[in-house]
């Protein structure tokens, strides 16, 4: 069952959707700011925060002997990949999120897309990309969304903390992408907005250059940005995954730095 608005409840009018990559956790100055800033956000309204963690789990498959494939942005997922994206997500950063948020006075448990079959996804079909044929392997694209387990937790003022994981009717797990998942959960709860948190702060023309920072990005914009290679990899599904958003009904959609989420006075809006 994918919700719509209607399934949304008055305590939960506002719902912040925040999405953060495992990048933050090697970050102790910006993870502190991003938490001072969580718990703000928290203080005027229900949240709900989506993790990633690819570059930990690119450095577990490491420590293993095993280098990753990523395409566009999204990993290739053997099964070796899997029980790394299992281990890293689940296992270590999602705890040590729920850890984090216990120290600056939220209530947050933590959990995947899997639990109460929250994400339902189907496996990924082959992409051509560059005239060749891709298997994403254990990648799913989500095909709904059940956000009763999340409707639960934020009406008790707890701070749901999602790992991108998915699954199917069959019970077969699956990785998907952690923007995407955000994208989706907003959606489903009929989210006021959606905070991609990244590391340049927002969109830029060239990624080295705060100077070419833009303040908003719409879907021409992001057209002329991906065709002309700057947009492209982790920023490419970022400001397309916001722009879907905006089209499922979420009010707000902006790229931001983990301390920049209250005032967002360095961000990029993504607009419609």
């Amino acid at each position: 069952m994918k919700a719509d608005d209607s399934d949304s409840s008055p305590s939960e009018a506002g719902v912040t959707v925040v999405k953060i990559s495992g990048t933050l956790l090697d970050q102790p100055a910006d993870l502190d700011a991003f938490w001072r800033s969580v718990a703000n956000l928290a203080d005027s309204g229900p949240l709900v925060l989506v993790h990633g963690g690819g570059k930990q789990a690119t450095a577990l498959a490491e420590r293993l002997g095993h280098t990753p494939t990523v395409v566009q942005g999204r990993r290739v997922t053997t099964d070796l990949d899997l029980d790394i994206v299992q281990w890293a997500l689940c296992g270590k950063i999602n705890t040590q999120l729920v850890a984090a948020a216990k120290q600056h006075g939220l209530r947050a448990v933590g959990l995947s897309g899997a639990d109460d079959s929250m994400l339902q996804v189907e496996k990924r079909p082959a992409w051509t990309v560059d005239g060749e044929q891709v298997d994403f392997g254990w990648v799913g694209d989500v095909v709904g969304v059940d956000p009763d387990v999340l409707h639960h937790l934020v009406a008790s003022g707890r701070v749901p903390v999602v790992a991108p994981l998915g699954i199917d009717d069959a019970g077969q797990v699956y990785n998907v992408n952690a923007d995407t998942v955000a994208q989706n959960i907003a959606a489903a709860l009929g989210a006021s907005k959606l905070l991609l948190v990244t590391a340049s702060g927002g969109v830029r023309r060239e990624a080295e250059s705060a100077e070419t920072h833009l303040d908003t990005c719409d879907a021409d914009m992001v057209a002329t940005g991906i065709a002309e290679g700057w947009i492209e990899g982790g920023m490419r599904v970022k400001v397309e995954t916001a722009l879907a958003a905006l089209d499922s009904g979420v009010r707000e959609a902006f790229i931001c730095a983990a301390n920049d989420l209250l005032a967002r006075s360095h961000a990029t809006q993504v607009v419609a």
